[in-house]
């Protein structure tokens, strides 16, 4: 579930992820759907903590204040705010590109991340669509190294669905969105130093190695056949 500092609950589920809530008057950070250890060894307790409780939730602050003085906006789902980014008032553009995509990039994160004993594999319609656009599952996860590896800097890895229901493999610098260009994320994969360096150092290699063993196909599935309806 996903709390709010108030009784009035306006939820969009979309295609920035899970649920991502938000009050009448400011977006709110969502829970994380398991304990911060339960994805260890692969990421520890710590950095999930600080990643969400810290991390997130700066981004979400900085986006209510950013929008406090727009009521209409205030109103708006992020996912529909960064779909429209370019239409946006110049002054608030920056800010929801920047702090509305680390929110909803972040709510998907913890969505598609699971403990390692629930992972599995692609099912159903995207397993096929992966077998059709990359040979296979693993040449799928090596590809999606690969792109993660090809980050400069910080920034994300992602998985989406285009205009017309393809897979697409790439990568978006800072907290961009998938969905300012059109596209509809599946998976993104955070490579930010804050996502892995307390375990793993300058490793970002070690990180993407572990990142496949803590992805939850199912929901990741089950989004799929959602978003392609």
């Amino acid at each position: 579930m996903i709390t709010r500092r108030d009784a009035v609950k306006l939820t969009t589920i979309g295609a920035a992820g899970a649920a991502v809530s938000r009050t009448a008057t400011a977006y709110t950070l969502p829970k994380l759907p398991y304990a911060y250890d339960a994805l260890e060894p692969y990421i520890d307790a710590q950095t999930m903590q600080i990643h969400h409780d810290k991390h997130h939730q700066a981004y979400v602050d900085n986006l209510n204040k950013a929008l406090a003085g727009d009521p209409a906006l205030s109103q708006t789902s992020v996912e529909d705010l960064l779909r429209r980014l370019d239409s946006l008032p110049a002054a608030l553009r920056t800010a929801v590109r920047n702090q509305g995509g680390g929110h909803a990039n972040h709510s998907l994160l913890w969505q598609t991340l699971t403990p390692a004993s629930k992972s599995g594999k692609a099912s159903g319609q995207l397993a096929r669509a992966i077998d059709q656009t990359f040979g296979s599952q693993q040449k799928f996860e090596d590809a999606l190294k690969s792109t993660a590896l090809g980050v400069f800097g910080s920034g994300w890895a992602w998985l989406s669905l285009d205009a017309e229901n393809r897979l697409v493999l790439g990568a978006l610098p800072n907290q961009d969105s998938p969905l300012s260009a059109g596209h509809r994320p599946l998976l993104g994969i955070d490579v930010w130093e804050h996502a892995y360096y307390l375990k793993y150092q300058n490793r970002r290699a070690d990180y993407l190695a572990a990142i496949p063993h803590i992805i939850h196909w199912d929901y990741v599935s089950s989004r799929y056949e959602e978003l392609v309806r």
